[in-house]
């Protein structure tokens, strides 16, 4: 209990002290802040890619904790080494009937492809997703439609490595094997069906674009990019010097407004499906100046034509072999490849693991090396 006076002297001469209380809890709170940074690092730190010459600008920042936040995917991956042939084994395809690719690696090495395969694609299902559950007797028969499909990717599997060596071992050998599409799924996730127009009441601009697709990425763009230019292989660059053109654009030889919105729409999926945006590959002074680019420009002109060819010579032609299920939902077309399905989203697959290191199987149609 304190005195009266000493209650009255306080009436009569108040004081605020919620002022200083708020200024040292905010300093003890910024002190704290900055020995946390300190300790821990500032988690708005950012690294810069460069793109081009030294000195010109040309970089690509990111976030730190972005950067280096790692693929999830990454952790279910299995692998396992190879068994080194001691010359003399028999075959897989004398052993087992019906061999059409794989068949001049040993049993084992056959068998531990044959392995990881299912944990790639088919995990739950097992071996019963291609072979049926029939035995061991019945694997040779092609009476499922997934075996089909399967031989044939694996053979868009060791033609990407053998052929397209260019793009997918431009930073470092790294190939491609059926986890860096499927990662564990029996169908890859962003895989593409046409699905323009999406207007069928309209006509022209109005009826491929002004929807909210997942191929023109949730924006009016054009949803036909993917159709037009990784698969019917159009032209896709539409800059002009002209300041004017005579004629009709689309009809006299130059590009039209809509085929700019198409390209820009292109341009879109693919800084979402690589997590990059336009200078990762162009040089914003110009963009349309192929001497000024940079080296990932060729890098990702290498990507588009690869793509083509798997679209056109593997995807496609497969579309009778499907069932109804496993086609588009508009015009019943089979599922197609594009970038987003490889990378997910990251500049490098799989942030660039090298995941042909145990599969030479898979990089070439040859018979493999082993080391």
């Amino acid at each position: 209990m304190l005195p009266k006076w000493f209650d009255k002297w306080n009436a009569d001469n108040p004081t605020n002290i919620f002022g200083p209380a708020i200024l040292i809890g905010v300093l003890g709170g910024a002190v704290f802040a900055a020995v946390m940074i300190i300790a821990w690092g500032n988690p708005a730190q950012t690294a810069s890619l460069q793109t081009g010459p030294r000195g010109t600008g040309m970089s690509v920042p990111e976030f730190n904790v972005v950067r280096r936040a790692a693929d999830p995917t990454i952790e279910d991956y299995y692998t396992e080494e190879p068994y080194i042939p001691e010359g003399g084994e028999d075959l897989a395809k004398d052993i087992y009937e019906n061999v059409q690719v794989l068949g001049d690696l040993t049993e084992d090495n056959f068998n531990r492809v044959m392995n990881a395969m299912t944990q790639w694609v088919s995990p739950e299902a097992g071996c019963a997703y291609c072979h049926g559950d029939g035995d061991l007797e019945t694997y040779g028969e092609d009476t499922l439609y997934t075996k089909v499909v399967s031989r044939r990717m694996i053979q868009m599997t060791q033609n990407i490595n053998e052929s397209w060596d260019g793009h997918v071992n431009a930073n470092a050998q790294v190939g491609v094997n059926c986890y860096t599409c499927h990662r564990g799924q029996n169908v890859p996730s962003e895989v593409w069906f046409r699905i323009t127009p999406v207007n069928a009441s309209a006509e022209g601009w109005t009826a491929n674009q002004n929807r909210a697709t997942s191929l023109s990425q949730s924006t009016s763009l054009p949803s036909d990019a993917l159709e037009k230019y990784l698969l019917e292989g159009e032209t896709i660059a539409v800059h002009s010097l002209e300041s004017r053109e005579a004629g009709m654009p689309g009809v006299d030889g130059y590009a039209s407004i809509q085929d700019t919105e198409r390209t820009y729409s292109l341009m879109n999926y693919f800084s979402n499906s690589l997590g990059v945006n336009c200078v990762f590959c162009h040089n914003s002074r110009a963009f349309y100046e192929g001497a000024e680019v940079t080296p990932q420009w060729s890098t990702a002109s290498l990507g588009i034509l690869m793509v083509q060819e798997l679209n056109t010579d593997y995807l496609v032609p497969l579309r009778d072999t499907y069932p109804e299920d496993r086609l588009g939902p508009i015009y019943a077309d089979a599922p197609k490849a594009a970038c987003k399905t490889c990378h997910k989203g990251y500049q490098q697959p799989m942030q660039g693991m090298n995941v042909i290191a145990d599969w030479p199987e898979l990089a070439t149609t040859e018979a493999p090396v082993y080391e």
